[in-house]
C-alpha cells in the first residue's frame, strides 16, 4: 500500500473523478475542484454527472477520504496537484489548453514544495511551456510532471487499478519519484522518462490503436469486394502474437473524447513542426467515410430515403458509457435526416438531446424499430444481441438489419426472415434485390 499522502484534483469531469476515486482506493486523501457550481453540488449529493461503471461504488466506498470544493485554496496543503481538465480541439486542429491554463491561473501558492502533475491530454512542449510560466510567476517550489491517463470509457477504474503501465515523465528525478510513489500498491510497470517523451506516448499510443481501427476498417470494405468475411479474417490476423486481436473489430469507425481530437492534435503538432504525417492522415479520412457507409447500404436496400423510416440502436460512441462526444451516430443521423429520412433513436442511458435535433428518441428498441423500413445497429450494447425475433420482425415494415458492430451472427440473423448486412461480412446475392407486389387479382386458370 502506498504511504497515503494529500492529492488536489483540478477538474471534476471523467478523468478528474475517476483519478481522484482511484487514489483515495490507494489510501490517499482527496481534494478534487472544479469551477462548475452545480457540479460539486451534485458530488456533495452523491450524484454522478456522467455513467462509468464500478465509479459510483468507488467514490461511495471512499466518501470520507475524498472532499469536494470550488475553492482552489483548499488546495494549498496538497502534495501533488493533478491537472485533469479537458482540451478539445480548436478550429485549427490544435488542442485548446484554456482550462489548463484556468487551472494554472488558480493554484494555491504554498510554501511547501509540491508536484504538479499533468493527467490531461496536451500537445508535446506543454511542459516546456508550462515550466516557464511557472517560474515566470515565481512559483519556484512547485516541480512539474507529465502522467497521462490510459483510461476506457466503460472501465476507467479498472484501467486505473490494473495498468498496463504507469507513465511518469519529469524534469527532476526527486518529482518523478514522488509522483511513482504515490501509485504505490499497484503492480505495473514504470516507465520513468523525460517530460516530450510522457507527452508523446500517449499521443503515440491513441495513434496506432486508431491506425489499427481504421486499418480493419479497410481490409472489411476489401472484403465486402471480394467476399470474404472481415470477423473470420481478423480472427485469423489477431492469433499472430506479433500483432494480437485488439482493436482488430470492423465497424463504422472510432468516435469519443480522446481518438478524434487526439489524431487531430498529433497531426497538427506534425504540420505544426513542418512535418506531414500521412499515415495518420489516411486513418482520419478512413474513419470518417466508414460512418457514411451505413448511408450507402441502406440506399443499396432501400432506394431513395425520403420518407423513409430508419432505427437507430445505440447512439453512445461505445458501450458501457453515455459519452455522445465524436459518436458516429451522429454523423449517421445528421446524414439520413439530411436524405429526407424519418430517424428513430434509441440507447439505454446516452441522451443526446440538442446534438440530435430532428431526430425521435424512443424509449425502448421496440419502440424504436417499430415500422421501421431499417433497423442499424450503432452501438454494441448486449441489449441488442437478441434483436433478430420473430416480435421485431413482424413490428418492422421492412425486416431489414444493417449490422454497424457486426454484432449479430448473419446465418441466424437470415434464418429469423431478416435481410441482414454487417461490416466486410458477405452479403446473400438475393438480399438486395426490391421485393416485387403481389398481384393484385389472381388470374384464373
Amino acid at each position: 500500500m502506498a504511504e497515503s499522502r494529500t492529492i488536489g484534483v483540478f477538474g471534476a469531469g471523467w478523468v478528474g473523478l475517476v483519478t481522484g476515486g482511484c487514489f483515495a482506493e490507494l489510501g490517499h486523501e482527496v481534494i478534487v475542484r472544479d469551477v462548475m457550481q452545480d457540479r460539486i453540488e451534485a458530488l456533495h449529493a452523491g450524484q454522478l454527472p456522467f455513467h462509468e461503471a464500478n465509479l459510483p461504488e468507488v467514490l461511495e466506498r471512499n466518501r470520507d477520504r475524498i472532499r469536494y470544493t470550488l475553492d482552489p485554496h483548499d488546495l494549498a496543503d496538497t502534495d501533488a496537484l493533478f491537472i485533469c481538465v479537458q482540451t478539445p480541439p480548436t478550429y485549427s486542429g490544435d488542442a485548446d489548453l484554456s482550462f489548463v491554463w484556468s487551472a494554472l491561473d488558480d493554484l494555491p501558492r504554498a510554501e511547501r514544495r509540491q508536484v504538479l502533475v499533468m493527467k490531461s491530454t496536451v500537445p508535446v512542449g506543454t511542459g516546456e511551456k508550462v515550466r516557464a510560466a511557472l517560474e515566470g510567476r515565481g512559483l519556484t517550489n512547485l516541480g512539474y510532471v507529465s502522467n497521462p491517463e490510459f483510461l476506457a470509457e466503460g472501465s476507467a477504474v479498472r484501467d486505473f487499478l490494473n495498468p498496463d503501465r504507469i507513465v511518469i515523465g519529469a524534469f527532476a528525478d526527486e518529482d518523478g519519484a514522488a509522483v511513482e510513489a504515490l501509485y504505490g500498491g499497484l503492480e505495473a510497470p514504470v516507465v520513468r522518462t523525460d517530460v516530450a517523451s510522457a507527452e508523446m506516448i500517449k499521443l503515440a499510443a491513441n495513434a496506432f490503436l486508431m491506425t489499427r481501427i481504421s486499418f480493419i476498417n479497410e481490409i472489411a470494405n476489401v472484403c465486402e469486394a471480394v467476399g470474404a468475411d472481415v470477423v473470420e479474417v481478423a480472427r485469423g490476423v489477431g492469433l499472430d502474437h506479433r500483432l494480437g486481436p485488439h482493436f482488430l473489430r470492423a465497424g463504422i469507425g472510432y468516435g469519443g473524447s480522446c481518438f478524434p481530437k487526439d489524431s487531430l492534435a498529433l497531426k497538427q503538432l506534425a504540420s505544426n513542426s513542418g512535418y506531414h504525417f500521412q499515415l495518420l492522415a489516411a486513418v482520419i479520412e478512413v474513419n470518417e467515410l466508414q460512418k457514411r457507409r451505413v448511408v450507402q447500404k441502406l440506399q443499396k436496400h432501400l432506394g431513395k430515403l425520403r420518407g423513409k423510416k430508419i432505427a437507430l440502436l445505440g447512439l453512445a460512441f461505445k458501450a458501457g458509457t453515455d459519452d455522445m462526444r465524436e459518436a458516429p451516430s451522429l454523423v449517421l443521423a445528421s446524414r439520413l435526416l439530411a436524405e429526407g429520412a424519418e430517424v428513430r433513436a434509441w440507447d439505454p442511458v446516452a441522451r443526446p438531446g440538442e446534438l440530435m435535433k430532428g431526430a425521435v428518441l424512443s424509449d425502448s428498441v421496440a419502440d424504436a424499430v417499430r415500422d421501421a423500413d431499417a433497423a442499424v445497429i450503432v452501438t454494441e450494447w448486449d441489449e441488442l444481441r437478441g434483436l433478430a425475433t420473430q416480435e421485431v420482425r413482424d413490428s418492422m415494415a421492412r425486416p431489414l438489419i444493417i449490422d454497424g458492430r457486426n454484432l449479430l451472427d448473419p446465418a441466424e440473423t437470415r434464418a429469423a426472415g431478416f435481410a441482414y448486412e454487417g461490416i466486410g461480412r458477405p452479403s446473400s446475392p438475393f438480399e438486395s434485390l426490391p421485393e416485387t407486389a403481389e398481384p393484385e387479382t389472381k388470374v384464373s386458370g
